[in-house]
């Protein structure tokens, strides 16, 4: 159920995608166009963090990666510890297909290997070799988080600019609340794979936690300003209309029932380690689900929604003069799981691991 869960959130709400183009490692989908939830990511999975993870739990003080349009790069994290309820991290990378052409550029054959160490150190000091980012995490309270982050991706460009973003994550009891803004913001288009910056963009997300059974609702206020400009590509390209200035909203209502036909409550093996806890008992059980959203759009932006809203006679309204739209839909969804087994023994002792 949390992937049938996940899957109707992908197709209502603009998910965050992974991507090798900002030391961030994230590009917030174009409004309109779900990414495939391969590509997608939570929204507070942080790439610096990871690469931290790695460097302490798995012996790598160096993350080399490999990228198309950067070829091979390493990675480094620095740790700035400042206080119980503060940290920081400084992300460094260095572009090593870049300074290897650059080598090979100023000398040829014997030249290379007879360069001194004085001609190769002044190529480290080329600056399109490296990017740079820095991110701060702050707990204001048990329940505020507070997270700055800042990168220089120097390796395409002398004129790119700084990427700032900000998020703020406050935990009410029955809800969660997200408040973030970027600029410039990066967006990804699924239809032509080619991605756009935003001046500035904001979002104010507030959702109820996910239940079993029960009402929840989702509701969320994005707001675009200044023209948006094709990243790293041709400046002519027709930019998507729901990047174009405005300001937007949507909401979405469902009630989800759970019902379990049969479950097991047999006595597992003892001293035997689980697969998966959360699969560990054989059961047949179906569920379903009912909604709607509602979707609101004023400014440039709403243009979007008229394209959205041609099949959708009956439930969508817009104003040319106003600038705005409107849009409704419903959605409904069935499902039935039947499990044998609690993952507790291996099929076969040799070759591939198999449990049921």
């Amino acid at each position: 159920m949390k992937k049938l869960r996940w899957a109707i959130d992908g197709e209502l709400w603009e998910l965050d995608a992974s991507t090798p183009r900002t030391l961030e490692g994230a590009a917030r989908a174009v409004p309109g166009k779900a990414l495939p939830l391969g590509l997608s990511r939570g929204t507070k999975l942080f790439r610096p963090n990871q690469i931290d993870f790695m460097q302490r739990f798995m012996v790598a003080p160096f993350l080399p990666s490999y990228t198309h349009h950067l070829g091979v790069t390493i990675q480094r994290v620095l740790s700035i510890p400042v206080t119980e309820n503060w940290s920081a991290l400084l992300l460094g990378q260095f572009n090593l297909r870049k300074f290897l052409s650059s080598l090979k550029e100023n000398g040829s054959g014997d030249g290379v290997r007879k360069r001194d160490l004085k001609s190769i150190g002044k190529l480290f000091l080329d600056k399109s070799l490296y990017a740079l980012g820095f991110s701060s995490e702050v707990l204001l309270t048990p329940d505020d988080t507070l997270l700055l982050s800042s990168d220089s991706y120097y390796a395409h460009n002398s004129s790119s600019i700084p990427r700032k973003k900000s998020v703020f994550h406050h935990k009410f009891p029955h809800h969660n609340l997200t408040v973030d803004a970027a600029w410039p913001a990066l967006f990804v288009d699924k239809e032509t794979g080619t991605y756009w910056d935003v001046p500035f963009s904001m979002a104010i997300d507030l959702a109820s936690l996910p239940l079993d059974s029960g009402l929840s609702y989702h509701l969320c206020l994005h707001h675009n300003h200044g023209s948006p400009k094709q990243f790293q590509g041709d400046p002519i390209a027709q930019v998507p209309a729901s990047l174009f200035p405005g300001v937007s909203a949507k909401c979405a209502f469902s009630y989800e029932k759970n019902v379990d036909i049969w479950r097991s409550k047999a006595q597992k093996l003892k001293m035997v380690q689980l697969y998966d806890i959360f699969l560990s008992d054989p059961h047949v059980s179906a569920s379903g689900t009912i909604g709607a959203s509602l979707s609101a759009s004023f400014g440039e932006s709403s243009i979007r929604l008229v394209e959205d809203a041609k099949d959708v006679k009956h439930l969508s309204y817009h104003n040319p003069t106003l600038k705005s739209t409107l849009l409704g839909d419903i959605f409904a969804s069935v499902s039935f799981t039947a499990q044998h087994g609690n993952f507790q023994r291996l099929v076969s002792e040799h070759g591939f691991p198999f449990w049921f």
